[in-house]
């Protein structure tokens, strides 16, 4: 691409490619062979260039779900999954993965990012892109950097020091260029005092140590200086066509404040982008065709995917005996709980796609069960948040144009002659079309009530607003928007609601419009909801259900809004009442399981009370089948904690988000997560690594660091499956280094490696330990540094229980191994290992294990 001669375009012409052609799209140039390139917000899903429930998507666990498991390969196979959705969709630049930081339990996009460890992080974030970019479609590594809370996002100007960016926040990013993605956004936020857009880290480490030769991308609308930002190494600007940018960048190339030379570098880059993504010279590829919906594609397709990943990523938080339920032995289940039938698959915000289909977990495990099984269904009290105003749809409402179940759509001119018109499926429209002549968009329905009594409606947006029933206005007025957040303005409006009576079986005519005005978005959400049902009487049919049957399924979690971009959560329990339903209803009945629907850490007073407790994350469109094949034991739940929790937030040792007159300091510095704990000598209610799955382990032997040809180690643990059922176990492998002369965390994460075994099988774990584990970064010398001595290497389960130990001394001599290096989770072929150097000896407890010739545990032989 760099052989290319200088693109034929003026100063003019090269400037306006640099800006977006509208909110997803760049700029076309024909004299280039360029065409538009689409954008499309991920990593849940690919919701494409329009926002509407006429263009569904393969809808993902989350990113927490998917840092849970723990497994590249699996990461992998599901960014190939996105990176087909994006061609089927004509998206060429995904806007995925989230690679910040679980610094704070409260941050409100908790559920986005992959963990609170950066190695982790790391790991996760460089699978996900080499899957999406095999499809030849673009990652976006988001957003570059310490955008790790929501609170005052546009403008918090966030205070770390350079040694806590190079080792935790910046670690990540790194980790996706050395993979090779393609596209980083530039963040919203500040850091030590400088807008992202305008920060000298884009040019270096990004540009210039790490070589990133793609797009920084700005996120949507960040991008609020002109030469700062073109001079800061920032490539593009979106959305467009406005901005900064465009003539009054001209103009300040012009007068001298932005070389040229920056203006030809971005515009190469963007070509090249394009180039990759196949959006330069020669036809467009045809778009991936949509997922055939063949009789085993289910099993096999795009849902078989969906589900195995959503399992697998399941985390067994507690079981005494309560799982996995034996169907023959049931002759009744209480499902409890409004998200049994109601789930929440996805946080809020940007990253919100409208989904294929949803299986709940009330049709999981209805699906699943033998019809002998009798199911209850009882939704318990409405959880606080819930229940409220949610987009009229299907169940309450029917075109009154076409009679179709969901809504009808009007976009009228300022004489409200009608310029389109289209059926939806709900009152949610975030991006209607929007032809020439716009004024007003209408929504409009009849309502078929169920309930008698007094329902809530409502209607999201800004500028002016007005609602009718059966004629007769109910709200009118005029609402400016409060803030400039786009996931505000652009994607959850605040709802302005009406309390109106309704009876039961009289159908109503309701009918919403807003004006459309510049700066107000192009949002509507038209909501209903009905009366609440009484609070005590709904908690005493749960406990009578729960009671009568053989075992009881609790679903609770999070609601609507609760972990969503734009804000951050100010508490940890779960909404009321629902720790008094889950308490009510172990009293009646011990054999309960408890499954907690949540994107991020929640309190779970009861833990220790409850047969089972099994965290379901946000689980995508496939949680239903999912839960129904763990509860009922067909696959174990597969997944481990990628970040600490803790038994109350008071416990939590980092939870700040909210900025002092504008500042956050990250005064932690490099003890977050699980080394914060570590570092205050307390207990969480759950390590990093937590997960109990469905058998048990023993970890028996480590062997000595084998040194690598690229100045890594490979670490060999021994342990043995001692439970019953074949299963699955991440070994994690920490370093620590007490005596440094440098401030470390206690210990911290080098590596890890997964294993499977059958009952009482004995397996080798083979953990690669990268140089980087053993380095800090000098600010002084402006390097990596390996400090000489020794380290001490632990490993085990979790970040707390780490029972093997061995040395690993830097300043001792170790040739690397002769033989080739294994694969990472399979033993070498018997007879064909190399045995370690002595430069380190195995350990367990404290004391040391019984060795053979060269330090090499018998264990391996």
């Amino acid at each position: 691409m760099d052989r290319r001669p200088e693109p034929p375009l003026d100063l003019r012409a090269a400037i306006r490619l640099l800006t977006g052609a509208d909110t997803w799209r760049t700029h076309a140039e024909p004299a280039l062979g360029l065409r538009e390139m689409v954008f499309s917000d991920g990593p849940a899903g690919v919701r494409g260039p329009g926002w509407d429930e006429a263009t569904t998507s393969a809808l993902l666990p989350s990113a927490s779900a998917l840092g849970a498991l723990w497994d590249e390969d699996r990461v992998r196979r599901l960014g190939e999954l996105l990176g087909g959705e994006a061609r089927r969709t004509g998206v060429h630049v995904l806007l995925a993965p989230t690679l910040n930081l679980h610094r704070s339990p409260l941050a409100g996009r908790h559920f986005e990012c992959f963990s609170e460890d950066p190695l982790l992080a790391a790991r996760t974030g460089a699978a996900l892109i080499r899957g999406i970019q095999s499809r030849g479609v673009a990652a976006t590594a988001k957003h570059y950097v310490a955008n790790d809370s929501e609170t005052e996002r546009l403008t918090v100007d966030v205070r770390v020091g350079e040694r806590v960016l190079r080792e935790l926040y910046l670690a990540p990013f790194e980790a996706a260029v050395r993979a090779g993605v393609w596209v980083v956004m530039s963040a919203y936020n500040q850091v030590n005092g400088q807008a992202m857009t305008e920060s000298p880290l884009l040019a270096d480490p990004l540009k210039e140590e790490w070589g990133f030769d793609g797009v920084v991308v700005s996120d949507w609308g960040a991008g609020r200086s002109t030469a700062a930002s073109a001079v800061a190494a920032q490539d593009l600007l979106m959305p467009g066509p406005g901005g900064p940018w465009g003539e009054a960048l001209l103009d300040a190339v012009e007068r001298g404040l932005v070389p040229a030379a920056a203006v030809r570098d971005k515009v190469r880059r963007v070509l090249r982008l394009a180039e990759r993504v196949a959006a330069l010279d020669g036809p467009a590829p045809a778009a991936d065709p949509p997922p055939g919906p063949g009789a085993d594609e289910e099993e096999t397709g795009v849902r078989g995917l969906l589900r195995a990943a959503a399992a697998a990523g399941f985390v067994l938080l507690e079981n005494r005996g309560g799982l996995p339920l034996e169907p023959r032995a049931l002759a009744g289940v209480a499902v409890i709980g409004a998200h049994a039938d109601d789930p929440r698959v996805q946080g809020g915000g940007s990253s919100e796609v409208f989904p294929h289909a949803v299986v709940t977990p009330l049709a999981g495990l209805r699906a699943a069960l033998p019809p002998q099984v009798r199911i209850v269904y009882e939704p318990g009290p409405a959880p606080e948040g819930a229940g409220g105003p949610a987009p009229l749809g299907v169940r309450h409402a029917r075109d009154p144009q076409s009679g179709a179940p969901g809504v009808r759509l009007r976009v009228l001119d300022a004489a409200g002659g009608v310029l389109h018109s289209v059926h939806q499926p709900s009152g949610r429209v975030p991006e209607p079309e929007l032809p020439p002549g716009a004024h007003t968009v209408e929504l409009a329905a009849v309502l078929h009530p169920d309930t008698t009594g007094t329902w809530t409606l409502g209607l999201g947006g800004f500028g002016t607003l007005g609602l009718t029933v059966a004629g007769a206005p109910v709200l009118a007025g005029e609402f400016p928007p409060e803030t400039d957040d786009p996931a505000v303005v652009h994607v959850r409006p605040p709802q302005h609601t009406a309390r109106v009576h309704l009876t039961a079986g009289r159908p109503v005519e309701v009918r919403a419009r807003r004006r459309l005005a510049p700066g107000t978005g192009r949002a509507t959400v038209l909501t209903a909801a009905a009366p609440a049902p009484d609070r005590a009487e709904s908690l005493a049919a749960a406990v009578a259900a729960a009671r009568a049957a053989d075992v009881a399924v609790v679903c609770v979690g999070t609601t609507d809004g609760a972990e969503s971009e734009g804000h951050d959560r100010l508490a940890l329990r779960l909404p009321a009442p629902q720790d008094e339903l889950v308490r009510q209803v172990i009293r009646v009945q011990p054999r309960t399981v408890v499954v907690v629907n949540a994107g991020g850490p929640v309190e779970l007073p009861w833990r220790a009370e409850a047969a089972a407790v099994l965290l379901t994350w946000f689980p995508g469109q496939e949680a239903g089948h999912a839960l129904a094949d763990v509860l009922l034991g067909r696959t174990e739940p597969g997944g481990r904690l990628p970040t600490t929790w803790a038994a109350t937030l008071t416990d939590a040792p980092v939870r700040t988000t909210r900025p002092t007159a504008g500042v956050l300091p990250y005064e932690e510095g490099l003890h977050i997560g699980y080394r914060a704990w570590l570092r205050e000598g307390t207990a969480p209610a759950y390590w990093f690594g937590h997960g109990l799955g469905y058998t048990s382990w023993g970890y028996e032997a480590v062997g000595a660091p084998r040194p690598q040809a690229d100045g890594g180690y490979e670490m060999p643990v021994v342990l043995r499956n001692t439970g019953s059922r074949s299963g699955r176990q991440v070994v994690q492998v920490h370093l620590s280094r007490p005596d440094s002369a440098v401030d470390r965390p206690v210990r911290w994460l080098a590596g890890w490696s997964a294993v499977r075994a059958a009952p009482g099988e004995r397996v080798t774990a083979y953990v690669r330990i990268p140089a980087r584990a053993l380095q800090h970064w000098s600010p002084a010398a402006r390097a990596w540094v390996t400090e000489p001595g020794r380290f001490t290497v632990r490993a085990g389960p979790t970040a707390g229980e780490l029972p093997l130990r061995a040395r690993l001394d830097t300043t001792e001599p170790c040739a690397p191994p002769a033989a080739p290096r294994f694969p990472l989770d399979s033993p070498a072929p018997a007879g064909n290992r190399t045995p370690p150097p002595v430069c380190g000896t195995g350990e367990r407890f404290g004391t040391r294990t019984k060795t053979g010739e060269h330090g090499w545990d018998p264990l391996h032989e």
